[in-house]
């Protein structure tokens, strides 16, 4: 018989789609009151809490299982507020190498949820609890995102059991989680940051989100995944980071398994191509491009980046590493 999880006090549910502004403002002054002195990063080393909003690459990749490339995962950190924006394979690890907090961020972003965008998803709700967080991980996603983490937590309930009742006795509560299910407009704004939510198209999925972050020093847009969306270009019109998915448009072509035929019109319909970002970004002016999550299929990342050109885009371009700061 399949498991269904029950309705759990390990999972708290916080406001939903289409909440009002005076909860939209009471769950941003819940995030920047979580506790900030408490933050343990691997090995000791320092972290940088200086009031300079950074973009960290922590995950570049694709489905691909590239050991160059985690899943995809990005952070933004001001002062001592972390903000992490989906959680694709290997996040923590590239956590604790980018010398960021593993007992938990300020709140935690997701894109979309397809798996190599959530699979790292339980390490962050798991591995921050272990390394000592006590409070519950704010999690903020699509419709479908609050199913996602009851299941991840009936998946580990042995484990938190034991954890908790036996001799390591870990921190009871600390794996809770805070999920809030949210859709397009204002997620987060208190103390100089504000995140937007910006509805994207991403083939079938019913809701796919990009995020524009606005800091008192700089903006950054994560496109997460997704085909041409108008709303992404505008909220990209001037920023100075957008960071934006793309496919090399002079690979496509079908694949050689079952079902193939239909990758090109799967890369059309749920992804972006180099000539269409060089066009988008043409007319949204970024000052830096970052291409990540790229689709090569083959090709290399100059292909990708003369196909951007093609497309209009004469500003600054760079493809994205794990690790990078911007």
């Amino acid at each position: 018989m399949r498991h269904k999880p029950q309705e759990s006090p390990t999972v708290l549910r916080a406001a939903r789609v289409g909440v009002g502004t005076g909860l939209c403002i009471a769950f941003a002054s819940a995030l920047l009151a979580a506790p900030a002195n408490a933050q343990r990063l691997f090995g000791g080393a320092a972290f940088d809490t200086s009031a300079v909003t950074r973009l960290i690459v922590l995950g570049s990749g694709t489905p691909v299982p590239d050991p160059e490339r985690a899943g995809p995962a990005y952070a933004v950190t001001h002062g001592r507020r972390v903000f992490l924006f989906d959680a694709g394979a290997g996040v923590m690890r590239r956590v604790a190498a980018a010398k960021l907090p593993i007992d938990g961020f300020t709140a935690v972003f997701l894109t979309h949820l397809h798996s190599d965008h959530t699979l790292g998803l339980p390490d962050v709700i798991h591995t921050t609890w272990v390394m000592g967080r006590s409070t519950p991980l704010r999690v903020l996603g699509p419709r479908g995102t609050a199913a996602m983490v009851d299941h991840i937590q009936a998946a580990w309930a042995e484990d938190i059991e034991i954890r908790t009742e036996g001799t390591e006795r870990g921190r009871r509560g600390g794996h809770r989680v805070s999920v809030r299910e949210i859709g397009a407009g204002v997620v987060y704004d208190s103390a100089g940051i504000r995140i937007t939510a910006i509805p994207v198209t991403h083939g079938s999925w019913p809701v796919a989100l990009g995020f524009r972050i606005d800091a008192p020093d700089r903006s950054i847009v994560l496109g997460g995944d997704a085909a041409p969306s108008p709303a992404l270009e505008a909220a990209a019109r001037d920023v100075d980071v957008l960071v934006h998915e793309v496919y090399a448009s002079t690979r496509v072509a079908p694949e050689k398994r079952p079902g193939g035929e239909l990758w090109p019109q799967y890369l059309r319909e749920f992804h972006t191509s180099d000539e269409e970002l060089g066009a988008i970004a043409a007319r949204a002016q970024p000052k830096t491009l970052v291409l990540s999550h790229v689709l090569r299929m083959g090709g290399t990342m100059d292909e990708v980046v003369a196909g951007i050109r093609r497309g209009g885009f004469r500003g600054t371009v760079v493809v994205a590493k794990d690790l990078d700061r911007y």
